[in-house]
């Protein structure tokens, strides 16, 4: 028959998923979504697989038509294929959700070139990660293989999609670049987010460094036009460059608080702003020193200063003076020209435009450095606000030629999976073999369209590792998210990813006898590092953490001692190693909730395209789950915070940290509310709170408004796991 034939009034799983929403005697009928899920390969996959009659064929073929590269294959024999492909059939993996396999087949399943069939299952589309990201190594294949099947390990959307495809894009997630205050940089800055853009992933860049609108154009009589008419062609670049349609493109530029035109920035996404200046699909990100919140908290007038005054005064961009400690030497000299504004009125636009729109995006810059352990300065944020990785700043000559190579960053992710993970036969191991796999990534990236991203990934061999599902292991162990006990659990995972991917990067680097540049000038090499780690033990203390924790290795601070004396014997090969992305659709693939936060309703709603709205229950959800599964809009946003500031602490980048909240809010959720509508305070004070607990950055705010709407609703999936 094929797919493009199928009609939807002639399949019954779209109507089975659909019967979820509507209770039977009060009860959610989740009997209705393991029929749908039943129908679904019944009716779709199995009649429009391609069939073949050993795997050996299969790829064969699949080469000698331009399906698969066959380099990869060839590091490998063909018996060792054969086997591993068995070993992954007799784990006789099922999809646990009509969603995870629908989700599969729609966007991660190989098809012909026609769309009419599937070429691939999802045991397949394990072996072909597996045996690229191992690169011939038969062992860690095996590995790879065995923490996908059972999903410990989920590589991010562009690596599982494109492992082994002859046609593909990057495995890249996303990236990092700086402009610099001039034509050269801005032009260059245009090009990279055409390029990059274009092979895919979003592109987060700061605007930080330009000279802010009305300031002297040295040569020139008139006066520069600030940032707003290169977010516009930036805009219009992504939206140009979005691969042949198959994309929105994604881009989000960040600006300085301190920035003269931080208060048009923030028009610019407002609803009812002008045409002229209005950006629609480019994201907003805010760089705020820990000044300004000194600022806000003491009600005080806040001085802005011109980019282009600060750095004929300093001889850096703008971007990497301390404003903290710079801010009265900034003031009191008379050659940089300063504007002024009231701190409070500047907190409460932000908290309305947060209303609006759920931007701009925090990022907390001088918390974000004090935890950097890295030589460097850390100056931006990506696209979802997790990657913070130092850069340094190019200088391009009228040639559009690099007279000076700077950094910049690409963003190589992958995600544990908490509930699969914590039942490893050895938690360790699996967490060396991602290691490894995401450290391959980066190894055989070379963005060469845009020379400063592929300079600072050879320089860093960075990559980030996170992790999903912390509602769902919580709810099935009858915790409480928030609780003490959750808390208490958070931290000691986080504890042992950091643990476990120090030890493996140490263990590249004495094997390759190489680090990440500049190892020798970080907090590594010194050894400050290890200070909380040796001071302190992060073993559970509670009876129900240890117990979760059972027969799972928890190092203390001798072991600790003996890391950091490895570490500073042959070094780090990773710059960066953790990041807790976004999970988008990733997530129902695995059968489990998205990243660290609550999850949103108990049966969650999608609207798909042409096939409208499609239900996915919570997983794991039953009379025993159910009292433990609160929505993230109910539930107090301080626990999320807690939650995160818990994981934190051993994460050496950073978290997307997303905000809940309805429009109307609960009666007694927080305990300054009067009136139940939800104000720019409410923000304003959940904002302070996360900064004081140590968050390095907010993601989006959602607001759930009386008519069921989402507003911030993250509809990019282009830098998501």
């Amino acid at each position: 028959m094929g797919l493009k034939q199928l009609n939807i009034s002639d399949v019954t799983y779209f109507k089975l998923n659909n019967e979820l929403n509507r209770p039977v005697n009060g009860q959610i009928p989740l009997n209705k979504d393991h029929e749908a899920l039943a129908a679904f390969l019944k009716e779709n996959v199995e009649p429009n697989t391609k069939k073949f009659a050993s795997i050996t064929e299969k790829i064969q073929r699949l080469i000698a038509e331009d399906y698969l590269e066959a380099d990869f294959i060839q590091k490998y024999q063909p018996e060792f294929i054969e086997k591993l492909y068995q070993e992954l059939l007799d784990q006789h993996f099922t999809f646990k959700s009509f969603m995870a396999a629908y989700k599969f087949y729609n966007q991660y399943a190989m098809k012909t070139n026609d769309g009419e069939f599937y070429l691939e299952n999802f045991e397949e589309r394990v072996l072909f990660n597996a045996l690229y990201f191992a690169d011939g190594n038969e062992q860690l294949a095996t590995q790879l293989a065995d923490e996908m099947i059972h999903q410990r390990y989920q590589p991010a959307t562009p690596s599982f999609l494109n492992a082994g495809r002859k046609r593909r894009g990057e495995f890249v997630s996303c990236f990092l670049i700086q402009i610099t205050d001039d034509m050269n940089s801005i032009g260059r800055g245009v090009n990279s987010a055409l390029q990059l853009s274009r092979i895919g992933g979003g592109v987060g860049i700061t605007l930080s460094n330009l000279r802010e609108a009305g300031s002297p154009i040295k040569g020139i009589t008139g006066a520069s036009s600030g940032v707003l008419p290169v977010m516009k062609l930036l805009e219009d670049s992504f939206s140009y460059s979005n691969q042949l349609g198959q994309r929105q493109g994604a881009g989000a530029v960040y600006l300085n608080v301190f920035h003269p035109d931080i208060i048009s920035f923030l028009s610019a996404k407002k609803e009812n702003a002008d045409e002229k200046i209005r950006v629609k699909t480019l994201s907003l990100g805010v760089i705020v020193p820990d000044k300004y919140y000194e600022l806000v908290r003491n009600n005080q007038t806040m001085n802005l200063f011109s980019p282009y005054d600060v750095e004929r005064e300093y001889g850096v961009p703008f971007s990497y003076v301390d404003i903290t400690a710079e801010y009265d030497n900034l003031v009191a000299n008379p050659k940089i020209k300063k504007y002024q504004i009231q701190a409070r009125e500047l907190e409460n636009e932000i908290s309305k435009l947060q209303q609006e729109s759920g931007y701009p995006y925090i990022l907390n810059i001088d918390t974000v450095n004090r935890a950097n352990p890295i030589d460097g300065k850390i100056i931006m944020s990506n696209l979802c606000s997790e990657i913070q990785q130092v850069q340094t700043p190019s200088i391009i000559n009228d040639r559009q030629e690099y007279e000076q190579m700077g950094s910049d960053v690409s963003c190589n992710l992958g995600s544990t999976n908490i509930l699969n993970l914590m039942a490893s036969p050895d938690f360790g191991q699996s967490v060396q073999a991602m290691t490894r796999a995401l450290t391959f990534i980066s190894d055989s990236s070379n963005i060469e369209a845009v020379p400063s991203i592929a300079h600072g990934n050879r320089l860093s061999h960075s990559i980030g590792l996170g992790a999903m599902g912390l509602h769902t292991f919580l709810a099935k162990h009858h915790i409480e998210y928030g609780s003490p006990d959750s808390l208490a659990f958070t931290s000691t995972y986080f504890m042992l990813l950091n643990y476990w991917t120090l030890v493996a990067s140490n263990q590249i680097a004495a094997e390759r006898h190489e680090t990440f540049y500049n190892f020798e000038k970080s907090a590594y090499a010194d050894g400050s590092y290890f200070d909380q780690y040796l001071q302190h033990s992060f073993a559970p203390t509670s009876e129900k953490v240890a117990e979760l924790f059972k027969g799972i290795f928890i190092p203390g601070p001798d072991e600790w001692r003996e890391l950091k004396a490895k570490v500073q014997k042959d070094g780090l090969y990773n710059e960066y190693r953790l990041a807790v992305a976004p999970t988008g659709s990733i997530s129902y693939i695995n059968d489990t909730s998205a990243s660290l936060h609550p999850i949103t309703r108990l049966i969650e709603e999608r609207t798909e395209k042409k096939n409208g709205k499609l239900y996915f229950p919570a997983p794991l959800l039953d009379n025993e789950t159910l009292p433990y599964y609160k929505s993230a809009y109910d539930t107090d946003m301080r626990k999320v915070v807690d939650i995160y500031a818990a994981a934190q602490q051993h994460i050496d980048q950073g978290m997307s940290l997303t905000f809940f909240i309805r429009s109307t809010i609960p009666d007694g959720l927080y305990e300054w509310k009067n009136e139940p509508e939800q104000t720019t305070r409410d923000l304003s004070i959940l904002r302070n709170y996360a900064y004081y607990q140590g968050i390095k950055s907010i993601y989006y705010v959602r607001t759930f408004t009386d008519d069921a709407q989402e507003v911030g609703s993250n509809e990019c999936e282009s830098c998501v796991i």
